[in-house]
Order: C-alpha cells, then structure tokens, then sequence
C-alpha cells in the first residue's frame, strides 16, 4: 500500500487501512494513526471496545445525520436485503460449513454474542428491526469478523476496521409503465442532479427504486432511456430553469416564511441555501399582509433571502441578517437548535462569530452574544464529528476550553467536537 502511494500517489488503500494523510508534497509526506497501547488492538472488538472509552458509538456511528443526504444500497449477487415493517431480514450467502454465524453492527453496539444467525438451505438470515437511516454491520463466521462480499458498499470506521453499510430507505420512488425503456434513472437535488448514479429496477407494473432520504424538500424527475420527465402521478411540483417542471417530495414537517409588506410587488420569490440560491423555484404567494411559503425543512442551520421584483430583501422580521462582503445580505435561523457554543473572556471584542463545518465555514453567518463574561450562541449539530473554529474582530482561533483538536490543510488547525444521536 506504501509502495503504490509513494510511487503513483494512489492513496484509497492506506486510508482504508485506517491512515491518515497529514502531508503530501514532492519532498516529504506524512501520515498517522492513532496509537493504541492495547494489547489486543488486533481484535476489531477491542479496538471498538478501545474507542468507546473515549467516543460514544452514537457519535461515531449516527443513524441519522443531516450529513448524509440521501443513501441507496449496491449488492452483487443477492438483492438488498429485504424490509418488511421495519424488520430487516439480513442475509449472508453461503458458508454452509460454518458452525456458528454471528450479526454485529452499530445497531447494537458491535456486542459480538447478542444476534446469533439461522441456518437456511443458502446461507444465513436474521431478523432486526431497524428504523430509517444508516447503519454498519459485519458477519461473524466461526469467531472470525468479515464484511459482507456481497455488499457493494463499505466503509473504514477510522479504527482500522472496514464495516459493510446498509441503509434503510423511507422512500420508494415509483414510475408506473415505460416497459419498453431499456433503463430508467432517478435523479434529483439530492444527488446533484447526475444522469446515471440511481439506476431504478424494473418491476411487473414499472419501475422502482427504494432510498433513505433526509428530513427537508427535495426535488427530483426521472430519466427513461435519455428523456427527462417529471413524475406522472406526483401533483407537488416546482418550476425549473427549463421552462418546466420538477418533482417535490417533502420529509419533515413545513416552516412557514414570510416577508411583510411589499403590497405592490409583482413576484417574490423565496431563496435559501436549502436550495443552493435558486432564483427561478420558489415563488411565494401573496396575502393581506405580505407574502408567504411553506417549505418543509428538517433541523439544521439556514441562511435564506427574498427577490422581489429582481431585487434583493431581508427579512425585516428577523434581526438575525447576514453581511459578508461579495455576498448578498440574508437572514439566517435554527431549526432544532441542541448545542450551545461558549467562548469565556474576549471583554474587548467588538465582534466574534463561530464557523464550523456545518455552516461552510462562513465567517459571518453565526454572530455570537455576549453574555457575562462570554460569548455564546446556540445551534444545531447532526450527530457525529464536527470541526469548528471562533473568528474574534477577523482573527480565527481554536477553541481554548477545548484540547480535542486536529489539523487543517492551512496548519492552523481546528477544534473538534463529537455529537451524540439525540
């Protein structure tokens, strides 16, 4: 693995192996892994068992997180593994001399004795019933841990161990007829529109595809044999670029937006970076007081605006705007808000902001209040790892209440944080 990054650059397989790149330039190169003083630290149970001292399986194995938009299963020869009321039939093909099969996963913290597998005339079954989101999960054949050959999808944990992953949809997209086509593809928001990732499965009545798609608004159309084409039987549609239309399906429950005044206007249309800024999808109706949209949103950070008539508005009922220069004003929000950060001292500073991962890093997008003798503001963190920063009157600055840190490809680093499942 060494040989091939060092001489071709190829780095897939030392990260697999649980390294990571710090450095990588035409004098030197660095990479590291953690170094545990176990002595069982060969064991993929004690090296889980080693992390969980330090990390709690939620924050290292979350089912749901805002992170992973969307997720679809890759087998090779076995279909997915089936679902029916939420009960997951896992199956492992073959190994008929095996004496005993285990199931372990993130859904039971990795216990390697609590799942036993049943014998079939193929293989080996067993049942769990899991809700919508991801998960991570080996086999257990003989006292002996091994991913599923099967499973096109796979991950490393960064313990060195690599898990199968499975998800489990809450979706299943459906497009009756076209028997003819030779394929049909689903494409939409969530995937950044590509042509030929979600390819669908022809089915006795059409075609059909199963996915776990996170809380909010997404937007999609199907492609069959090269022509796009929003969905027959969905009402809920948005206006595209194209003079057309594409699909909405909505996860979550609807927030309501509502922009005051502006009786004489002839279009107000709603922008955000839940939709990347779109200008020409969400246009708001109009009402005895102003303007208004429902839009269905799951927990998360959110920066949004107006267009009236062309022209760029705030929200004059929120007073939380964003100015950043080069960018447009924009009014931001939390939904779910389960964390709060707090920077003590800094009496002097006329402004600081926070900037992390889950905001893009945006040096001015989450303002923080001084309170006492600190600075605070609360948000909303999915579960998992976080990197964040503090940026006091233009100077960035890690955390100094924090000793979890790593570095950054500026070598400034960046402090850490891990977010258990709520």
């Amino acid at each position: 693995q060494l040989r091939k990054f060092l001489k071709a650059g190829f780095d897939d397989s030392v990260k697999k192996a649980g390294w990571n790149i710090i450095l990588n330039n035409p004098e030197f190169c660095i990479i590291s892994k953690p170094l545990l003083a176990y002595e069982d630290i060969n064991d993929p149970v004690e090296r889980l068992r080693f992390a969980e001292k330090f990390l709690s399986f939620d924050a290292l194995f979350p089912t749901v997180s805002n992170r992973v938009v969307y997720g679809y299963n890759r087998f090779r020869n076995k279909n997915p593994f089936s679902i029916q009321d939420s009960v997951v039939t896992f199956y492992l093909r073959n190994n008929q001399k095996a004496t005993k099969v285990m199931l372990a996963g993130s859904f039971n913290n990795w216990q390697p004795h609590t799942i036993p597998m049943s014998k079939t005339d193929s293989g080996w079954v067993a049942y769990m019933k899991l809700k919508p989101g991801k998960y991570w999960y080996k086999f257990i054949v003989d006292d002996r841990w091994i991913v599923d050959g099967d499973n096109r999808l796979s991950e490393n944990d960064g313990l060195g161990n690599t898990n199968s992953v499975f998800y489990v949809s809450n979706v299943v997209f459906r497009l009756p007829g076209f028997q003819s086509a030779r394929r049909v593809y689903l494409s939409g928001s969530f995937n950044e529109w590509q042509e030929r990732d979600l390819l669908m499965e022809k089915t006795s009545t059409g075609w059909q595809l199963p996915l776990y798609l996170a809380e909010g608004t997404h937007t999609y159309r199907f492609i069959a044999d090269g022509k796009w084409m929003a969905d027959p039987h969905n009402p809920d549609k948005f206006p595209n670029e194209f003079n057309d239309y594409n699909s909405v399906i909505r996860l979550g429950k609807p927030h309501l937006f509502f922009l005051k005044g502006f009786p004489d206007a002839k279009e107000v249309v709603l922008t955000g970076s839940f939709n990347k800024w779109r200008t020409d999808e969400l246009f708001m109706q109009k009402t005895g007081e102003g303007w208004q949209f429902h839009y269905t949103l799951g927990p998360g950070n959110y920066e949004y605006g107006f267009r009236v008539d062309g022209y760029w508005a705030t929200d004059t009922g929120n007073q939380q705007v964003i100015t950043e220069p080069g960018k447009i004003a924009a009014s931001s929000f939390v939904i779910d808000p389960n964390y709060t950060f707090r920077l003590k001292g800094f009496g002097d500073a006329s402004a600081i902001y926070l900037a992390g991962d889950f905001n893009n890093w945006s040096p001015t997008s989450m303002p923080m209040k001084k309170e006492g003798n600190e600075w605070v503001i609360t948000v909303h963190l999915s579960a998992g790892k976080h990197l964040y920063k503090f940026i006091v009157d233009g100077k960035w600055i890690l955390d100094p209440a924090n000793k979890l840190w790593e570095e950054n490809e500026h070598h400034t680093g960046n402090s850490v944080i891990w977010i258990e499942n709520q």
